[in-house]
């Protein structure tokens, strides 16, 4: 059962919808060779059941995020915040871990409202960790010499149960962190040191993305940075491919980021047999709404318009009815009706 529900999970979430301008006609074969990399079986139902086997209540995950910066985007964009608050919401009331939420300061803003939305606060670590009261935040340093270190502190530390990466860029083969389209933005702090401390330490790593410059592609590199519009050396730019080098344990590919989570919390959902882990369409709505108003803005104009990656909210809201309805129908008992 849990891989045919992934499977439809998975064919959901990367169905894809992008302007033609955009890195178009990519995701089935990215999808695919993740996929096939990671042994066949569909990969939301892979990386929700090494959550479950890795995750015990009060146990931290780290949620990381954060793509855009300034002048574009200062606070980042609306693809990431609101995928880690819903993977927050289902960890914390699913698993029952404790959400920590890991960017720079100044992605935090929505990342918070994001998840304020969700319904899971934001508090100190101290108290979170002593009495599961909603989920923590760590902000990085922003300066790149600094990162390595406080990476390992920071696991040594918390000693979290896993690290997911939702939307969060990774350094390409000249170790430069770039947009999908190889433009390389200032100020970008590159967090592939913390993944590299988690792996260290035996921490399950899950990575989240849509255009294989982000944290999880290394895993299939070769094959990407030749299929994609600015793998390799063909940026305009001149800092070498868009892809990233930095790998994780599984790589979960989709449309939109955010989708990929919503299509894990879904997945988490059914082995749980608990819908109510995966938000309503009327919350996603309000999740999106609440990363735009603190800052993290669409990404294709850099405007505070209801639209993620180019889509208007609302198709958002409907993959998670759709989402929604496949977790209902797949945990209901047999039933065909007086009718069949």
């Amino acid at each position: 059962m849990p891989d045919i529900i992934g499977d439809a999970i998975d064919r959901l979430i990367t169905v894809e919808l992008r302007n033609r301008a955009m890195n178009h006609g990519i995701i089935g074969r990215i999808y695919d060779a993740a996929r096939t990399e990671g042994g066949g079986r569909p990969l939301t139902a892979r990386a929700a059941e090494a959550l479950l086997a890795a995750i015990r209540p009060g146990y931290p995950v780290l949620l990381v995020c954060g793509a855009g910066y300034a002048p574009e985007m200062p606070n980042g964009e609306s693809d990431g915040p609101p995928g880690v608050a819903t993977l927050a919401r289902a960890l914390f009331w699913g698993p029952k871990a404790v959400p920590v939420f890991v960017q720079e300061a100044h992605h935090a803003p929505p990342v918070v409202a994001s998840s304020e939305a969700a319904g899971i606060m934001v508090r100190d670590w101290d108290l979170v960790s002593q009495r599961r009261f909603g989920a923590a935040r760590f902000d990085a340093p922003a300066r790149q010499e600094e990162v390595t270190g406080w990476a390992r502190d920071l696991v040594a530390r918390l000693k979290p149960a896993a690290i997911i990466s939702v939307e969060r860029l990774g350094p390409n083969e000249n170790g430069i962190v770039q947009y999908s389209t190889g433009y390389r933005p200032e100020g970008a702090v590159d967090l592939a040191p913390l993944f590299a401390a988690c792996a260290e330490a035996g921490v399950l790593s899950i990575g989240i993305g849509d255009n294989g410059n982000e944290i999880g592609f290394g895993r299939i590199f070769d094959l990407l940075s030749d299929v994609h519009p600015y793998g390799r050396n063909r940026s305009p730019h001149r800092h070498g491919g868009a892809c990233t080098t930095v790998a994780t344990d599984i790589l979960l590919p989709a449309s939109v980021s955010n989708w990929g989570c919503t299509g894990l919390a879904a997945m988490l959902a059914f082995l749980m047999r608990d819908p109510d882990l995966l938000q309503t369409p009327e919350m996603e709505g309000r999740i999106i709404r609440a990363c735009l108003d603190a800052g993290g803005w669409e990404a294709r104009y850099c405007t505070t318009r209801f639209l993620v990656d180019g889509m208007v909210g609302e198709t958002s809201m409907s993959i998670v009815q759709i989402l929604a309805e496949m977790v209902r129908l797949n945990l209901a008992a047999p039933d065909r009706g007086p009718a069949h």
